[in-house]
């Protein structure tokens, strides 16, 4: 009997926000990558969803319209910054995924119809964004060699999660000293509140070295503008607040991972 044809759709879920700008990034950075699959494979349903806030635009609603457009397979992609993030858990195991650590998830099951779900991982150290990341540090380098990095990422004080960021931004910062040839790199989390202390240790240590904070963001506002300055205080580092969108490395790095999980599919033989 012949295999039933591959209908696949994919599903790009991020975090929401109450700000209509926070959710035009997205959806830019969203569109730009559907224009990118479509034009190396043809027609493929790839939306936009959230995992809170933007009313109508709910995970359970672009399910819901991948369904009604006949979907058979999707790809689950969350645009979000680490694996030690527990929404991405909660989003998994919501589509039937086991649990990353001990916790249970805080969302209820969703309706599937019946598709198949294929998930898909964070960024983390992905080398598109490592780039991005590189490039605006760069911009506040004048001597690398006598520079070193501080990578700040949101973090969680949650076991598994927690080792899981700490993982992820130190890959993240790895990529960013070899790749520009700093003299170090080192990481930071906002929870547990410890990048004041990282960068106090990094001044104490090494004085003669400038200091260049990195946000591990994907968008601009609250954290990077408010939070990530009111933490450090009076320290001395360098720092722009730019977060990872609108950069085109963001649509770059979810095309991809869309069009290689098509290519295992199509491989495996859908």
């Amino acid at each position: 009997m012949d295999r039933e044809p591959l209908r696949p759709g994919i599903l790009v879920i991020s975090h929401g926000s109450r700000d209509p700008g926070w959710v035009a990034l997205v959806d830019e950075a969203v569109a730009a990558a559907a224009q990118t699959i479509t034009q190396a494979t043809g027609p493929v349903p790839v939306l936009s969803s959230f995992l809170e806030i933007v009313d109508g635009r709910l995970i359970q609603d672009g399910i819901d319209e991948l369904l009604a457009l006949g979907v058979s397979d999707l790809f689950v992609l969350p645009l979000f910054v680490s694996s030690g993030s527990t929404h991405v858990d909660d989003i998994m195991q919501a589509f039937g995924q086991p649990p990353a650590g001990l916790r249970e998830g805080e969302l209820e099951p969703l309706r599937t119809g019946g598709a198949r779900i294929h998930p898909g991982v964070p960024i983390n150290d992905e080398p598109e964004i490592a780039e991005l990341l590189l490039r605006q540090a760069r911009e506040l380098s004048r001597d690398p060699f006598r520079e070193a990095l501080l990578v700040v990422g949101h973090g969680s004080i949650e076991p598994v999660f927690h080792e899981r960021w700490r993982s992820s931004l130190q890959r993240l910062g790895e990529r960013l000293r070899e790749g520009g040839g700093f003299a170090r790199a080192e990481t930071a989390m906002l929870l547990p509140d410890e990048a004041a202390d990282r960068l106090r240790e990094m001044r104490s240590r090494r004085p003669e070295e400038t200091v260049i904070v990195v946000p591990a963001f994907l968008s601009q506002g609250f954290f990077t503008s408010t939070v990530i300055p009111s933490r450090l205080g009076e320290l001395e580092y360098e720092y722009d607040g730019r977060a990872m969108l609108p950069d085109a490395a963001v649509p770059r790095w979810l095309a991809r991972q869309a069009l290689q999980w098509m290519q295992r599919m199509r491989q495996a033989g859908g």
